[in-house]
């Protein structure tokens, strides 16, 4: 993965990371970026703006990801649960059995039995993002692919 992640950079005119923690970052800005990409054609496909993005499973225990999601939409990030594929299972269970009316009411369940960590957007971190997803966006009309 790490030279495919470094001839993507090379073959796209960008500087390849050489240290582990810069292959890291490349990543969870990556990620970061396409969320932002993603939600910017969705609003686009819908005519609906969107506040914020709700961000669930195993990523969300990555701080930095959600910290990094936050920036690139400049918009908040609420994050949890981290298990949201078996939380979404039990409680299709709990619909299913009766316990449970609807799922307004499964989510109204989760909602009060899991906390949230909402991150927000630096301000001041604005203009690098907005000129990260710039360049982001232009290798991937390129035809750089990015997800």
């Amino acid at each position: 993965m790490l030279e495919e992640i470094r001839g993507f950079c090379r073959g796209t005119g960008q500087p390849e990371p050489e240290t582990q923690g810069q292959v890291v970052r490349c990543v969870l800005e990556s990620l970061a970026l396409r969320y932002r990409q993603a939600v910017d054609q969705l609003e686009l496909l819908t005519g609906r703006s969107f506040h914020g993005l709700h961000m669930v499973g195993g990523g969300i225990r990555n701080e930095l990801l959600c910290r990094f999601t936050a920036n690139a939409l400049a918009r908040p990030v609420w994050a949890g649960p981290a298990e949201a594929s078996a939380v979404g299972n039990i409680l299709v269970q709990l619909i299913a059995l009766g316990h449970c009316r609807d799922l307004r009411e499964a989510r109204s369940l989760v909602r009060h039995s899991f906390p949230l960590d909402v991150y927000e957007p630096d301000p001041a971190e604005r203009p690098s993002w907005e000129e990260a997803f710039r360049k982001f966006s232009a290798i991937c009309a390129a035809g750089g692919t990015a997800g």
